[in-house]
């Protein structure tokens, strides 16, 4: 049975190519999407689809992987258009009213938040749905399976259609032939989890992981031991790095660094750099590892 054709769609977030991916998976029905950006780059998605001889009314279901902005910031326009969206039970709430969710960036993005992720409105409940983990979504003769795998987020899902896994931030990021690195912002990484969320990865016998940052890979172990790999180094950076009552605005550049001399030694060129810089931005994994190791010690 051939598998159904995925179209990548290039959201240029930032002005930087290959940051952020929105998936369009034909069906009997029309178009399923799986991702929507934040609002910033709905233009770049209509664009997108456009290119592929889609248009908005095409798309009949949107599948979001988390509820952070880079990849369902723009959900609620999508709603308002009658899509049917379908999200992690933790994260329906907040899609439904993400005004706490929303306060909460503003607080880590200030001035910037409109630039970055544009606006964020509520979802009529009727078109809204929570998914438990392992129910099969029939859809457009397409058959969905959600894969609750917490690690990144709480409230992840990696999405499999068949031999095809759109694994959204908990299979990585890898841009433009780079490492895969670990993407750890607040509030709620948990290492552990996602130790578990890997092993459940590794267990579906993919054939091809679709990563949200970015684009089709092969679905071979290394990958997802590589990315474990890189997340204990990472923590242990900041263990060994980061002293007692230290800040972590303090040790920022110093990690920033350790980051990018990595994509450098593996041949990334600036552009490359910047991808990963716009779609996983390394200071945010100084504050959400020490949340974690703060959580850990019981503070």
């Amino acid at each position: 049975m051939s598998q159904p054709t995925v179209h990548t769609i290039d959201l240029n977030f930032l002005g930087a190519r290959e940051a952020i991916a929105a998936y369009a998976v034909a069906d009997e029905d029309g178009i399923t999407l799986v991702e929507c950006g934040p609002f910033s780059t709905h233009d770049h998605l209509l664009a997108g689809l456009d290119a592929l001889g889609f248009s908005p009314e095409d798309v009949h279901t949107l599948l979001l992987t988390h509820i952070h902005f880079d990849h369902a910031g723009a959900a609620w326009w999508w709603a308002g258009r009658g899509v049917k969206v379908w999200v992690h039970p933790v994260g329906l709430k907040h899609m439904i009213d993400p005004t706490r969710l929303y306060d909460s960036a503003r607080r880590i993005y200030g001035d910037e938040m409109e630039s970055l992720w544009g606006k964020m409105e509520r979802i009529d409940p009727q078109r809204i749905e929570a998914v438990a983990d392992f129910r099969t979504l029939s859809i457009g003769g397409n058959d969905w399976i959600a894969h609750h795998t917490p690690g990144h987020a709480s409230h992840h899902i990696a999405w499999q259609l068949g031999g095809q896994v759109f694994t959204g931030d908990v299979g990585g990021v890898k841009i433009m032939n780079g490492p895969v690195v670990p993407p750890l912002p607040p509030p709620d990484i948990d290492l552990a989890a996602w130790k578990v969320s890997i092993e459940r990865l590794k267990s579906l016998s993919a054939t091809t992981f679709y990563l949200t940052h970015y684009g089709a890979i092969p679905a071979d172990n290394s990958h997802l031991e590589d990315l474990q790999r890189r997340l204990e180094a990472y923590v242990e950076w900041v263990v060994n790095h980061v002293r007692p009552g230290q800040k972590a605005g303090e040790v920022m550049p110093a990690f920033t660094q350790f980051v990018e001399d990595e994509l450098r030694a593996a041949g990334l060129t600036e552009d490359g750099i910047a991808a990963y810089r716009a779609a996983n931005p390394p200071y945010m994994s100084v504050t959400g590892i020490l949340r974690y190791l703060m959580k850990l010690e019981g503070k």
